[in-house]
C-alpha cells in the first residue's frame, strides 16, 4: 500500500485515537476524526467509523479503513445532506442546528453552507409567510461557536462569552418559498488570539446568500474560555438555575403587543413605566432555553430587545431589518433585569431606529440598536399629532 501523504513512517500503518470524553456521541466524534484524518492523508473518507469505546480510551484505525491514493481517482461518492454535529454550536436538539457543512478555503476564510426550516415553532413571522430575521442572528451565532469548534481548535467543553452581534437584512428575499431555504455563507475571521496553542478570541465577518444572493451580512466578536477559568469567574453562579420570581398575574404582554403568536414566546412583563419592562422568559422554553446554562442566553435578550423595539412603536408593530447589540456582562437568572426602549434621536429615510438597553443590579447588561420599516400604523399617528398641534 503506498504511504499516505502527510503520514510519518511510524504511522502509515495505522492512525492512533486518543480519548475524547467531551464528544458525547460516537457520531460527532466520527465527524471529528473524518475531518482530522482526511486533512493528514489528503483522501476522502465519507465511512470512517470510529467505534463508541474510543470516547474514553485509545483505538487503533487500521489504515484499511482509508480508500488508498490510486493514479486514477476514484469517482467520489455523493456528498449526502446533514446537519453538522450539534455540540458544535452548542445545542441540545438537532432540529435547532441550522448549519450543514463547512469548507476552509484559508486559514481564515470558511465557506459553510445550511438550511433553514419551512416552518419553526419560534423563528418565525406572524403572517407566516416570512423567515424571521432573527432566525439570521442565531444563524450567525452558530457559526461562531462551529468556526471556533471545528476550524479553530477550541475544545469541547470551553465557554464563550458573545461580546457583540450585528445583522443587516433584506426583508423581501426571507420570503418561505415551496421547499426549505438553502443558505451559503462566507465567513471571514479577524483578530485572532491565542493563549498558547488554544485560540482564545476572535472576530468574524459573514456574509450570507441565498441563491447566490447576499440577503443579509453582519458579524460578531467571541472569547474563548477554558473550563477552569470559568469555573473562577462565574465563582457561586456557576450552576445556577434560579428564575426571577413571577410578577403578578395579567402583568405579562399579550402575544399580540409584541408580535408573537403564542404566550410562552413572549419574554416581557409590564410596568407601571411607558417604555420599561420586566425581562421575564419562560425557563422551559424549549428554543430560547435549548440547553442548561448559569445566565440567560444571548438570544433571549436579542429577542427582548425585539419586542420592546416593537412595543416602542406600538400600535404599529416592527420587524426588525437591522440589529446592533452589545453585550456587556452576564444576565444572570436569579436578578431581575430591566428593559428600556425609546425612539433613537436620529431617524433616517423611511425607516424607524429604536435604542433599546439591558440593566441588572444598577449595571448596563446589554444595548441594542434595533431598526427597521416605518409602521403604517405610527407614521399615521405622528401625522394626526403634527395636524393637531397646526
Amino acid at each position: 500500500m503506498a504511504k499516505p501523504s502527510g503520514i510519518t513512517r511510524a504511522t502509515a500503518r495505522r492512525i492512533t485515537i486518543p480519548p475524547y470524553p467531551e464528544f458525547r456521541t460516537p457520531y460527532a466524534l466520527t465527524y471529528f476524526y473524518r475531518s482530522l484524518i482526511e486533512k493528514k492523508t489528503g483522501r476522502s473518507v465519507s465511512y470512517l467509523t470510529v467505534p463508541p469505546r474510543s470516547l474514553h480510551s485509545t483505538v487503533e484505525i487500521p489504515m484499511t479503513s482509508v480508500p488508498p491514493l490510486t493514479e486514477t481517482p476514484a469517482a467520489p461518492l455523493p456528498r449526502l445532506t446533514t446537519t453538522v454535529p450539534k455540540e458544535y454550536v452548542h445545542r441540545a436538539s438537532l432540529a435547532e442546528v441550522f448549519l450543514t457543512g463547512c469548507t476552509k478555503q484559508s486559514e481564515t476564510h470558511f465557506e459553510l453552507t445550511g438550511q433553514w426550516p419551512r416552518a419553526h415553532t419560534f423563528f418565525h413571522d406572524v403572517n407566516g409567510k416570512d423567515h424571521d430575521p432573527l432566525l439570521v442572528a442565531e444563524t450567525f451565532r452558530q457559526t461562531g461557536l462551529f468556526l471556533a469548534h471545528a476550524e479553530l481548535g477550541v475544545p469541547l467543553g470551553h465557554h464563550f462569552v458573545m461580546w457583540d452581534l450585528t445583522f443587516t437584512t433584506q426583508l423581501p428575499h426571507l420570503r418561505i418559498g415551496s421547499a426549505p431555504t438553502d443558505i451559503g455563507l462566507t465567513a471571514i475571521c479577524t483578530d485572532v488570539s491565542r493563549r498558547g496553542r488554544t485560540t482564545s478570541g476572535f472576530r468574524m465577518e459573514l456574509a450570507l446568500r441565498r441563491s447566490s444572493q447576499v440577503i443579509a451580512t453582519g458579524g460578531g466578536r467571541f472569547t474563548c474560555i477554558a473550563p477552569a477559568v470559568y469555573r473562577r469567574l462565574r465563582g457561586s453562579r456557576l450552576g445556577s438555575t434560579g428564575t426571577v420570581p413571577p410578577q403578578p398575574a395579567g402583568d405579562v404582554l399579550p402575544p399580540s403587543a409584541v408580535g408573537r403568536l403564542r404566550p410562552s414566546d413572549v419574554v416581557l412583563s409590564a410596568t407601571h413605566l411607558p417604555n420599561r419592562w420586566l425581562l421575564l422568559p419562560d425557563p422551559n422554553h424549549p428554543v430560547l432555553f435549548d440547553h442548561a446554562g448559569d445566565h440567560l442566553p444571548g438570544m433571549v435578550l436579542l429577542e427582548a430587545a425585539r419586542q420592546a423595539a416593537g412595543q416602542c412603536v406600538a400600535p404599529g408593530t416592527m420587524l426588525p431589518s437591522a440589529m446592533s447589540t452589545v453585550f456587556h456582562r452576564y444576565a444572570e437568572l436569579d436578578e431581575p433585569c430591566w428593559i428600556e426602549a425609546a425612539l433613537a434621536p436620529s431617524q433616517e429615510g423611511g425607516g424607524i431606529t429604536v435604542e433599546v438597553t439591558g440593566r441588572q443590579g444598577g449595571h448596563q447588561v446589554f444595548s441594542s440598536t434595533v431598526t427597521g420599516p416605518r409602521p403604517l400604523a405610527l407614521t399615521t399617528r405622528r401625522i394626526r399629532v403634527a395636524d393637531a398641534e397646526t
